[in-house]
């Protein structure tokens, strides 16, 4: 009734989905139908040409000027989407602006490079678990066994730390993958390397030590 509405009335109906109207299943044949009514169009991401086409329009509507190598710089090092492109121009403005700085070649890589690392894939557990070992001289056999002792214990909690903050699995699933354990135990982990980031200097400088290489 909705869409019959808008159409009736004149009104633009903008869908997305990860799939053609022909391609899709489970949806009324109805419904279909409609979708097949208007334009269908694959968008794709945004070519170095475009890139530039949209850092330009960005810039010319906020009354920026900024030098052309700067531009097509920022346009062959982003290439995930609008937003990140836009976000890289806005910070290297503001990073000038505030640090009363030019913009140069220099200060648009150092935006660029965290843009870039903000936007690389998730680390694996599997990962997390390989560099909490090395770092605690172990190998990833031990770090997932039953002992008791305490700086395997730790070495154990921080990966599950580490996996709940840097990766999107379950608790269930973290700690299936480390040693075999329940979510209850991955729970627990975390709140102790709260809890012990707090209380315990040397404990703190292992989390720092290992957020610098998840970075």
């Amino acid at each position: 009734h909705i869409f019959n509405h808008l159409h009736q009335n004149g009104k633009q109906v903008i869908l997305t989905s990860d799939k053609a109207p022909v391609d899709m299943q489970d949806i009324e044949q109805r419904l279909l139908s409609r979708f097949k009514w208007g334009l269908s169009a694959e968008l794709q991401s945004p070519d170095y040409e475009t890139r530039i086409s949209i850092l330009k329009n960005k810039l010319y509507r906020d009354g920026v000027e900024i030098p052309e190598d700067i531009i097509e710089y920022v346009a062959k090092h982003i290439k995930t989407n609008i937003r990140e492109l836009e976000g890289a121009i806005i910070s290297l403005i503001a990073q000038s602006t505030l640090n009363k700085r030019e913009v140069t070649i220099e200060l648009a890589q150092q935006v660029v490079e965290k843009f870039v690392k903000n936007t690389k894939r998730e680390v694996s557990i599997d990962y997390i678990q390989k560099v909490v070992s090395d770092y605690f001289e172990m190998d990833v056999a031990t770090l997932q066994s039953k002992t008791r002792k305490r700086h395997i214990v730790q070495a154990r909690q921080l990966a599950m730390f580490f996996a709940k903050k840097f990766t999107k699995a379950s608790l269930a699933s973290i700690g299936s993958q480390i040693g075999k354990r329940d979510h209850a135990t991955v729970l627990h982990a975390c709140k102790t390397v709260d809890n012990l980031a707090e209380t315990d200097k040397q404990f703190r400088k292992y989390i720092d030590d290992l957020t610098k290489k998840f970075s």
